[in-house]
This record gives C-alpha cells, structure tokens and sequence, in this order.
C-alpha cells in the first residue's frame, strides 16, 4: 500500500473515539491466488491458502479529522501520492459509506516490508488499515466481516487478519454480486502438530517492472495455461488441507512448490510473457533442490517477484538460511515462523 489528492498538513491528533491503531502481518500464499473474476469487488478466481508471518509488521494509524475536507494520508513519514493515495482514499470511501460518517481521515502508515516486491506488502498493509479503520469510524466487525472488507483494498489482504493458517474462499462464481460478496473471506486453517518455518531469501527488493495486477490481467486474459493451471489449483487446496490436518510438511511443500511453479508457467505463456524470476531466483531454486536430496526437507514458493521462500521444518531453519545465503550472496535472507492475525493496538500504545 503506497500511497492525486493534495497534501496540506495533517490535523491535530484526537485521542477517544475515532482514532485507532491496528498491525498485520504479510501472509505467503501456499495455494496460490491468481486472476480475478471481479476487480471491483476484489474476487479470485480460485480458492487461495497461506500462512500468516510473524516477521515484517504493518502498523497503522486512522484519525478522524472533522474540519478537514480531504483525506491526509502519509506512507512511511512521506505523503503518499498517485495510485496508492487513490486506494487508500478509495477505501476509506468504502468504510465510511458502511458507516454513514462522511468525516475524513488521517492515515499513517508504516510499513516495514519492502513494497511491490513480491513480499505480500499490500496484504499487511490493507489487513492493518481495515481494522484500524472500521475501528475508528465505529464499524463492529467480526473476523470475517473484517476479512471481507480487507479483501477490497488487497485480496490477500483478507488472509492476513487471520493467524498461521487461512483459507480465502473465492465464493460462489454465479453469485450476484452482493452473495458473491458476502461469500468471499479468509478464514483460520487448523494446522495441529505443525512447526514450520518459512525461509525467505530477497534476490530483488525492489519495484516490480510490470504490477501483480497488470500480470493478472495478461495471464488471464492470454495464457493457454492459466485454465488447466486454475483448474489443478483447486485440486493442490484439497490436498493441502488434508495434509495440514495430519502435520505433513513434505507434502505441504510439494503441493505448495507445484503450485507456484505452475502459475508461473502461466505467466511465462502469457503473450507477450510476464517473467519475475530472476537468474538469482534459478540459482537458490537448485540450492532448495539440493537440500532435498540432502535429506533436508526444503520447498520452495514464490509470488509475483524473484523472491524465494522456502518452507521447511523449524529445526532446519538454519541449515536452509545457511544455504540460500551462499546461494544468492548479497541478499538478506530472513527466517519466519506462523504470525498472529490484524489486531487493535491499546490505545496507551498509540
């Protein structure tokens, strides 16, 4: 979330009521989300599964200001501007229309994931801006609702309100749009008796050349992969559920590597292609496959970035760290474990 509105200085702080501070955690999809049916409503176009990090926070502010007559919203400490301003401002439109307060808001926001990179920086970022905001303009939203309304901002978005494991239903395909709406959220996945990690090594931290939404939008509309892939995706999530429920991280790994490989096929058959992986991305692929024939119970996932993640057991954190460091020098390299869900912070912490 980065944030055409001007940019005037931002109104006093108020304390009470009307000003509330949430943090979420990104969320890595292992069953992934990609194409959507509905880019208004935000709806996939296929069921998506991940695990909530406990590594690179979102924290964010929401104020309403009364004498203001636009929305002041700063990213980081800088004013936001362009595309990210309009959907913060467009979602702010959204929580206050559900709550019949036309008031304007102050938003800070503060992310510490690197943005549009492919680290799921939109999914904390709007999972934190829809609990602080719906709290601050007196929503009383439940988990799902919470979830439903996160998904307007960033699809992935809706699985970050939740811990550890979540299940984003794409909701029923024939729906009209208010049932579809209502029938597309994320909720927790019960994972008993599993510890993973997620290893995480950053070939690139930077700007993605072409947008996860213009990718999206290519891959659907032009890759002869994208149905078999999508259609196979729903078989990975049966899959992955069950072996979640028996604590089977060898086969939660290469259901979740299958899965990402493939929607990047797609992207590769899109016309004209859409690439994010990166020869550094190539060379710790082959250090995962390595690992595994060392005994190591190693897989890998990416998103829509030359980003590695790699899902292991929690006692094998190290040893895999240790190899994707040697396997992309340079790069920092981070070991996540399951993260708590988007949460209220005490309003003596604000």
């Amino acid at each position: 979330m980065r944030a055409e509105h001007r940019t005037t200085t931002a109104p006093p702080p108020q304390s009470g009521p009307g000003d509330a501070t949430a943090v979420a955690h990104p969320n890595i999809a292992l069953v992934k989300y990609w194409g959507k049916r509905d880019e208004q409503l935000v709806l996939p176009r296929v069921d998506s599964l991940s695990m909530t990090l406990d590594i690179y926070p979102t924290t964010t502010r929401v104020r309403l200001a009364p004498d203001a007559d636009h929305d002041h919203v700063t990213l980081g400490g800088v004013p936001a501007e362009g595309e990210a301003l309009r959907r913060v401002v467009s979602f702010l439109d959204l929580v206050r229309a559900r709550a019949g307060r036309p008031l304007r808001a102050v938003v800070d926001s503060h992310n510490t994931v690197p943005t549009g990179a492919g680290l799921a920086s939109s999914a904390s970022g709007f999972a934190a801006l829809a609990v602080a905001a719906a709290a601050a303009y007196g929503l009383d939203l439940d988990a799902t609702a919470h979830s439903r309304l996160a998904r307007r901002g960033s699809g992935s978005a809706s699985r970050s309100i939740f811990a550890g494991f979540a299940l984003w239903h794409a909701g029923p395909p024939t729906a009209t749009p208010a049932q579809a709406d209502l029938g597309s959220y994320a909720e927790p996945v019960p994972a008993p008796g599993l510890d993973p990690a997620l290893v995480i090594a950053v070939v690139n931290a930077g700007p993605k050349a072409v947008s996860s939404r213009e990718a999206m939008r290519r891959t659907v509309d032009t890759s002869p992969l994208y149905e078999p892939w999508a259609l196979s995706s729903r078989d990975d999530l049966s899959e992955m559920r069950a072996a979640l429920a028996r604590a089977d991280l060898d086969a939660v790994g290469e259901i979740a590597e299958r899965n990402a490989l493939g929607m990047h096929a797609t992207m590769l058959a899109a016309r004209p292609a859409v690439r994010y992986l990166a020869p550094a991305t190539l060379t710790v692929l082959d250090s995962v496959l390595q690992l595994r024939r060392d005994g190591v119970s190693a897989y890998a996932t990416m998103d829509a970035g030359p980003n590695v993640k790699v899902l292991c057991h929690r006692a094998d954190a190290d040893r895999v760290a240790h190899t994707l460091r040697g396997a992309a020098p340079g790069g920092p390299v981070l070991v996540a474990g399951p993260g708590r869900g988007a949460r209220l912070l005490p309003e003596d912490t604000q």
